[in-house]
């Protein structure tokens, strides 16, 4: 816990992390943005006559500059590094731990799923391109190079070495994004020093000119959208840095990203004949000599932001699992790295997605129509939580009126001229964000359902027959210990479908009965526990409050709570059978999880029974509950019950006369 408060702490070794953790993402968007603009910019220009002519202007370069050094400052800056990363949720952040922190209200969760289904799309589409961009720079020196074998099998290694934990190459990232961020800035500057006007790009009155006068302004935002879309990991690994470092490495992040961009934009006007689909300005700064190092250097660069990305999807799904808005799932813990999670399933996914977008795509260029879209969909949903965000915590209204109505004009923009890249791969993305959505919306939905049909009684009425049952020796002992998993959020109710199972199913007398809840706490970290005696010696109530972000195990969280009460004294555990009573040996454990089917007889509306047709099909992909509660299956009883029990009462039969 006091790792978790600690790494708020300003520190220079944190600092340093931040760089290689938060920053790859947008760190690498120098190598594709302004191409992408000057490419949409040349199509304008071109119109249906496919003639271009000179459509190189210090407009256009002033107004591309000033539209991305102004999207980093009110977007990146002002929006998540000072505003978002007040949102922290007990040191943690992203689209799911802000959702924790408001989910008051139920259609909040909506906002949370479809940025959190956008962001795992956008972790496909991000190793492509960035990868491929880099790769790219290679064709400047060996023009025949083949850029997609090599960029499949960096991804493919990438994806492969996530099994062993990167623990090891995790440190070197910090001191390599920092060598990636000065050679971006001693890139730019090397040209900026020879072109100082290229500085009058900082006046944003040069991006409302192009915005207002170029008939292709949303088309063109859709390009500069690129240079933010790293912007919501700034927020999603503020656990793994704090908020301190990471709003002080962003000054300098930002000060080397935007001599980049001026540089490119300096070198672009002196060579007004540049054409972006041959040509990448990024790799222009580069001295001849300096391109193969350059390439490995950005290479490294987008590899790391490529790690950083499915980290996120990791540490994104196992929240979802937790949250229950996603199946359950396998989640190993390959090294003793704080927060480091890998998830097997979502692995496998993420490569297979990115293979096949290359494959599809094969070059930067095409990839750019794919991406942004997505994530452009996450910070309009992130803007809608943070807004709730504030009105919780109280801020002025007028604060939160003008933050609502500039960042959601700002966002609709770029989503209008992002939607310009839907024919031209943003279906992709999409295609991919709303298959995500669609398991996220059917697991939760699913659940609602289940829960509308679980059926609950006073446990107080079953006192008496369940201690007459516990010392009824004329019933076969089932157990010494039996435990049952609750979804009872009062120790005063108990689902129907467990008495039936303990009484009637198959009358399972046991020493000890107890029931296991855990409940799922918005916060991150919490481990809590509390015991409630119901029967004193006969039915016990253990009751986990988890944070989101804690590995359920609850068998070895079960023993150590036993462990304690038996060396507290409050229970005895011995086994009540005579010959192993007087050599004072433990009574064996049994568990018994009622797994829900539903049944033919279910009567549910088409739209309720597709959900659970869905959720059931995912159920049989998704681990099993002995699994991902951490339960050693010898131990265990999976008994099969319906999801509705369907009575005599529901049914009309007419008796004929003989």
């Amino acid at each position: 816990m006091s790792d978790h408060k600690n790494v708020n702490a300003l520190t220079a070794g944190g600092v340093l992390v931040s760089l290689g953790i938060v920053f790859g993402d947008i760190g690498t968007s120098p190598l594709y943005t302004l191409k992408a603009i000057f490419k949409t910019a040349k199509l304008i220009a071109e119109g249906p006559s496919g003639l271009a002519g000179n459509y190189i202007t210090s407009d256009l370069v002033l107004g591309a500059l000033s539209c991305i050094i102004w999207t980093l400052t009110l977007q990146t800056t002002i929006k998540y590094v000072i505003i978002t990363l007040r949102a922290d949720n007990k040191g943690e952040g992203g689209i799911f731990s802000l959702y924790s922190l408001v989910k008051k209200a139920k259609w909040l969760v909506i906002p949370a799923i479809i940025g959190g289904a956008a962001l795992l799309a956008d972790g496909m589409i991000t190793p492509s391109i960035t990868v491929t961009s880099a790769i790219e720079g290679l064709q400047l020196k060996f023009h025949s190079v083949k850029v997609v074998p090599i960029v499949i099998a960096i991804i493919a290694l990438l994806f492969i070495i996530q099994q062993f934990g990167t623990n090891l190459v995790g440190k070197l990232f910090g001191p390599i994004m920092f060598l990636w961020f000065a050679a971006l800035g001693v890139a730019g500057l090397a040209q900026v020093i020879h072109d100082p006007w290229i500085f009058k790009a900082l006046n944003p009155y040069w991006a409302f000119k192009l915005l207002a006068s170029n008939p292709g302004a949303l088309a063109i935002l859709g390009g500069v959208f690129l240079c933010t879309t790293g912007a919501e990991a700034l927020y999603s690994d503020l656990g793994h840095c704090g908020k301190q470092n990471i709003r002080v490495s962003w000054i300098f992040v930002k000060t080397m990203l935007i001599l980049n961009y001026l540089g490119q934009g300096a070198w672009v006007l002196k060579n007004t004949s540049y054409d972006p689909h041959v040509q990448n300005p990024f790799f222009e700064l580069v001295p001849a000599g300096l391109v193969i190092p350059m390439v490995i250097l950005a290479t490294t660069a987008a590899v790391i932001a490529s790690q950083a990305m499915i980290s996120g999807s990791f540490t994104l799904i196992s929240e979802a699992v937790r949250l229950n808005l996603w199946p359950k799932v396998r989640i190993n813990y390959p090294s003793v790295q704080k927060g480091q999670l890998y998830v097997p399933s979502i692995n496998w996914l993420l490569m297979v997605g990115c293979i096949i977008i290359v494959l599809i795509f094969r070059k930067s260029d095409n990839m750019e129509g794919a991406y942004g879209l997505a994530i452009n969909l996450t910070f309009l949903m992130t803007t809608v939580l943070v807004a709730v965000y504030m009105l919780r915590k109280k801020f002025p209204k007028y604060l939160i009126v003008i933050f609502v109505s500039v960042y959601v004009a700002i966002e609709l923009a770029f989503l209008v001229g992002n939607m310009a890249k839907f024919v031209h791969g943003g279906w992709v993305t999409l295609l991919i964000s709303c298959a995500l959505l669609s398991v996220m919306w059917t697991w939760y939905n699913a659940r609602k359902i289940k829960n509308r049909f679980v059926k609950y009684v006073e446990i107080e009425d079953y006192y008496t027959i369940l201690t007459e049952l516990s010392n009824d020796i004329s019933v076969p002992k089932f157990s010494s210990q039996l435990v049952y998993l609750t979804s009872a959020n009062f120790k005063t109710e108990i689902e129907s479908k467990i008495i039936y199972s303990i009484i009637q199913k198959e009358p399972k007398r046991a020493d000890v009965y107890w029931l296991v809840h855990v409940d799922v706490m918005d916060e991150p970290y919490t481990m809590d526990y509390k015991v409630e005696f119901l029967i004193p010696g006969k039915l016990i109530r253990i009751d986990f409050k988890l944070g989101f972000r804690i590995e359920q195990r609850v068998n070895l969280l079960y023993r150590k709570v036993v462990e304690e009460l038996v060396k507290n004294g409050e229970v005895d555990i011995t086994s009540q059978y005579t010959s192993l009573n007087k050599h004072k040996i433990a009574g064996d454990f049994r568990f018994v999880l009622l797994e829900k089917h539903l049944s033919k007889f279910t009567n549910l509306s088409f739209y309720e029974r597709s959900i659970m047709d869905y959720y059931f099909v995912l159920k049989r992909l998704s681990l099993s509950e002995v699994s991902s509660f951490g339960l050693d299956s010898s131990y265990v009883d999976v008994e099969k019950v319906p999801l509705i029990f369907v009575t005599p009462d529901d049914i009309e039969l007419n008796r004929l006369a003989v």
